[in-house]
Protein backbone atom coordinates (compact mmCIF):
# COMPACT_ATOMS: atom_id res chain seq x y z
CA UNK A 1 0.00 0.00 0.00
CA UNK A 2 3.25 2.45 0.69
CA UNK A 3 4.35 1.77 -2.19
CA UNK A 4 1.65 2.37 -3.90
CA UNK A 5 0.86 5.19 -2.67
CA UNK A 6 4.17 6.81 -3.08
CA UNK A 7 3.94 5.67 -6.59
CA UNK A 8 0.71 7.70 -7.12
CA UNK A 9 2.05 10.59 -5.29
CA UNK A 10 5.10 10.36 -7.65
CA UNK A 11 2.76 10.09 -10.97
CA UNK A 12 0.28 13.05 -9.49
CA UNK A 13 3.39 15.46 -8.87
CA UNK A 14 5.08 14.74 -12.24
CA UNK A 15 1.41 15.22 -13.93
CA UNK A 16 1.24 18.71 -11.81
CA UNK A 17 2.62 21.44 -14.87
CA UNK A 18 5.54 23.58 -12.74
CA UNK A 19 5.45 27.31 -12.34
CA UNK A 20 4.60 29.50 -14.87
CA UNK A 21 5.55 32.94 -15.90
CA UNK A 22 9.12 32.12 -14.38
CA UNK A 23 12.25 33.67 -15.85
CA UNK A 24 14.93 30.96 -16.82
CA UNK A 25 18.11 31.01 -19.19
CA UNK A 26 19.75 28.76 -21.16
CA UNK A 27 22.81 27.47 -19.20
CA UNK A 28 26.02 27.99 -20.82
CA UNK A 29 26.04 25.81 -23.63
CA UNK A 30 26.51 26.08 -27.19
CA UNK A 31 22.92 25.48 -28.17
CA UNK A 32 20.03 23.35 -27.33
CA UNK A 33 16.70 22.22 -29.33
CA UNK A 34 13.29 23.60 -29.09
CA UNK A 35 10.55 20.98 -29.73
CA UNK A 36 7.68 20.28 -30.18
CA UNK A 37 7.12 18.58 -27.34
CA UNK A 38 8.30 16.64 -24.15
CA UNK A 39 10.98 14.07 -25.80
CA UNK A 40 13.76 13.44 -28.14
CA UNK A 41 11.16 12.10 -30.57
CA UNK A 42 9.50 15.25 -31.47
CA UNK A 43 10.74 17.96 -34.03
CA UNK A 44 13.30 20.27 -33.52
CA UNK A 45 11.31 23.63 -34.10
CA UNK A 46 14.35 25.64 -33.67
CA UNK A 47 18.02 25.80 -31.61
CA UNK A 48 18.31 27.78 -28.63
CA UNK A 49 21.70 29.65 -28.30
CA UNK A 50 23.36 29.48 -24.59
CA UNK A 51 22.23 32.89 -22.37
CA UNK A 52 18.75 33.04 -24.16
CA UNK A 53 16.27 34.12 -21.78
CA UNK A 54 12.84 31.92 -21.85
CA UNK A 55 9.18 32.24 -20.02
CA UNK A 56 8.67 28.88 -18.49
CA UNK A 57 4.67 27.90 -19.35
CA UNK A 58 4.48 24.43 -17.57
CA UNK A 59 6.99 21.62 -16.45
CA UNK A 60 6.36 18.00 -17.16
CA UNK A 61 9.70 15.76 -15.87
CA UNK A 62 12.38 16.32 -17.73
CA UNK A 63 10.95 18.50 -19.60
CA UNK A 64 9.88 22.30 -19.23
CA UNK A 65 7.88 24.19 -22.03
CA UNK A 66 8.93 27.76 -22.81
CA UNK A 67 8.16 30.79 -24.44
CA UNK A 68 11.19 32.48 -26.45
CA UNK A 69 11.55 36.16 -26.94
CA UNK A 70 10.40 36.05 -30.53
CA UNK A 71 7.32 34.36 -29.10
CA UNK A 72 8.14 30.40 -30.25
CA UNK A 73 6.53 27.86 -27.66
CA UNK A 74 8.49 24.27 -27.27
CA UNK A 75 10.09 21.94 -25.16
CA UNK A 76 13.33 21.63 -23.90
CA UNK A 77 15.44 19.30 -21.17
CA UNK A 78 14.46 21.15 -17.99
CA UNK A 79 18.60 20.60 -16.91
CA UNK A 80 19.86 22.58 -19.76
CA UNK A 81 17.63 25.44 -17.66
CA UNK A 82 18.79 27.69 -14.87
CA UNK A 83 17.26 30.11 -13.03
CA UNK A 84 20.40 31.60 -12.28
CA UNK A 85 21.88 34.53 -14.33
CA UNK A 86 24.69 33.21 -16.62
CA UNK A 87 28.09 34.37 -15.87
CA UNK A 88 28.38 35.93 -19.32
CA UNK A 89 25.46 38.25 -18.54
CA UNK A 90 26.64 39.01 -15.56
CA UNK A 91 30.14 40.00 -16.99
CA UNK A 92 28.48 41.95 -19.76
CA UNK A 93 26.47 44.06 -17.25
CA UNK A 94 29.33 44.00 -15.32
CA UNK A 95 31.42 45.54 -18.30
CA UNK A 96 28.46 47.90 -18.98
CA UNK A 97 28.68 49.04 -15.38
CA UNK A 98 32.46 49.42 -15.58
CA UNK A 99 32.00 51.46 -18.69
CA UNK A 100 29.73 53.80 -17.47
CA UNK A 101 31.43 54.03 -14.14
CA UNK A 102 34.80 54.93 -16.45
CA UNK A 103 32.85 57.10 -18.24
CA UNK A 104 31.38 59.04 -15.76
CA UNK A 105 34.78 59.13 -13.88
CA UNK A 106 36.32 60.28 -17.34
CA UNK A 107 33.37 62.96 -17.44
CA UNK A 108 33.98 63.92 -13.64
CA UNK A 109 37.91 64.33 -14.38
CA UNK A 110 37.09 66.54 -17.06
CA UNK A 111 34.76 68.58 -15.17
CA UNK A 112 37.31 68.86 -12.27
CA UNK A 113 40.15 69.89 -14.91
CA UNK A 114 37.56 72.35 -16.22
CA UNK A 115 36.52 73.63 -12.48
CA UNK A 116 40.50 74.07 -11.67
CA UNK A 117 41.00 76.33 -14.77
CA UNK A 118 38.10 78.42 -13.96
CA UNK A 119 39.00 78.54 -10.23
CA UNK A 120 42.83 79.77 -11.55
CA UNK A 121 41.38 82.03 -14.00
CA UNK A 122 38.90 83.41 -10.98
CA UNK A 123 42.01 83.65 -8.34
CA UNK A 124 43.89 85.26 -11.03
CA UNK A 125 41.26 87.97 -11.80
CA UNK A 126 41.05 88.42 -7.77
CA UNK A 127 44.58 89.16 -7.41
CA UNK A 128 44.06 91.86 -10.19
CA UNK A 129 40.98 93.04 -8.36
CA UNK A 130 43.14 93.34 -4.99
CA UNK A 131 45.28 94.95 -6.94
CA UNK A 132 43.42 97.45 -8.84
CA UNK A 133 41.60 98.08 -5.06
CA UNK A 134 45.06 98.41 -3.61
CA UNK A 135 46.00 101.24 -5.94
CA UNK A 136 42.42 102.86 -5.50
CA UNK A 137 42.78 102.63 -1.73
CA UNK A 138 46.59 104.78 -2.02
CA UNK A 139 44.89 107.38 -4.34
CA UNK A 140 41.56 107.83 -2.61
CA UNK A 141 44.09 108.05 0.58
CA UNK A 142 45.86 110.47 -1.49
CA UNK A 143 43.06 112.77 -2.52
CA UNK A 144 41.84 113.10 1.11
CA UNK A 145 45.08 113.77 2.53
CA UNK A 146 45.28 116.24 -0.22
CA UNK A 147 41.27 117.35 0.10
CA UNK A 148 42.21 118.35 3.77
CA UNK A 149 45.29 120.50 2.76
CA UNK A 150 43.34 121.93 -0.21
CA UNK A 151 40.53 122.62 2.32
CA UNK A 152 43.34 123.82 5.04
CA UNK A 153 44.92 126.23 1.94
CA UNK A 154 41.10 127.71 0.59
CA UNK A 155 40.32 128.39 4.11
CA UNK A 156 43.60 130.31 4.76
CA UNK A 157 43.00 132.11 0.97
CA UNK A 158 39.45 133.00 2.24
CA UNK A 159 40.55 134.85 5.71
CA UNK A 160 43.46 136.30 3.93
CA UNK A 161 41.13 137.31 0.84
CA UNK A 162 38.87 138.94 3.24
CA UNK A 163 41.76 140.60 5.48
CA UNK A 164 43.12 141.95 2.17
CA UNK A 165 39.31 143.17 1.34
CA UNK A 166 38.58 144.96 4.89
CA UNK A 167 42.05 146.75 4.74
CA UNK A 168 41.35 147.89 0.82
CA UNK A 169 37.98 149.34 2.06
CA UNK A 170 39.67 150.91 4.51
CA UNK A 171 42.53 152.46 2.61
CA UNK A 172 39.61 153.69 0.06
CA UNK A 173 38.11 155.46 3.00
CA UNK A 174 41.59 156.47 4.15
CA UNK A 175 42.17 157.65 0.74
CA UNK A 176 39.19 159.16 0.63
CA UNK A 177 39.44 161.26 3.71
CA UNK A 178 42.77 162.21 2.61
CA UNK A 179 41.52 163.61 -0.56
CA UNK A 180 38.76 165.52 0.62
CA UNK A 181 41.18 166.79 3.69
CA UNK A 182 43.81 168.00 0.58
CA UNK A 183 40.83 169.93 -1.21
CA UNK A 184 39.73 171.62 1.79
CA UNK A 185 43.68 172.07 2.50
CA UNK A 186 43.89 173.46 -0.97
CA UNK A 187 40.87 175.10 -0.15
CA UNK A 188 42.44 177.19 2.85
CA UNK A 189 45.94 177.98 1.36
CA UNK A 190 43.63 179.46 -1.85
CA UNK A 191 41.77 181.30 0.16
CA UNK A 192 45.08 182.69 2.57
CA UNK A 193 46.94 183.16 -0.70
CA UNK A 194 44.34 185.62 -2.05
CA UNK A 195 43.74 187.47 1.57
CA UNK A 196 47.16 188.37 1.23
CA UNK A 197 47.01 189.59 -2.32
CA UNK A 198 43.99 191.63 -1.27
CA UNK A 199 45.47 192.70 1.99
CA UNK A 200 48.53 193.94 -0.42
CA UNK A 201 46.20 195.34 -2.67
CA UNK A 202 44.22 197.77 -0.44
CA UNK A 203 47.39 198.82 1.19
CA UNK A 204 49.07 199.52 -2.08
CA UNK A 205 45.96 201.52 -3.29
CA UNK A 206 45.79 203.11 0.18
CA UNK A 207 49.33 204.52 -0.08
CA UNK A 208 48.64 205.80 -3.35
CA UNK A 209 46.06 207.61 -2.65
CA UNK A 210 48.43 209.04 0.58
CA UNK A 211 50.64 210.26 -1.72
CA UNK A 212 48.32 211.67 -4.00
CA UNK A 213 46.93 214.29 -1.53
CA UNK A 214 50.17 215.04 -0.83
CA UNK A 215 51.26 216.00 -3.92
CA UNK A 216 47.97 218.24 -4.12
CA UNK A 217 48.84 219.91 -0.46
Amino acid sequence: MKRFALAALLIVLLAVPGLTGETRYISDLMEITLRTGPGTGRKIIAMLPSNMKVEVLSENGQWTKVRTPEGKEGWVVSRFLTTETPKSIKLDRLQKKYDELRQRAETLAKENTELKAKNEELSTQLAEKTRAFDELNKTYQKLKSESAEFLAVKEKYEKTAARLAEQTSKAERLESELSKLEFHQNIRWFLSGAGVLLVGFIIGFSAKRQRRRSSLL
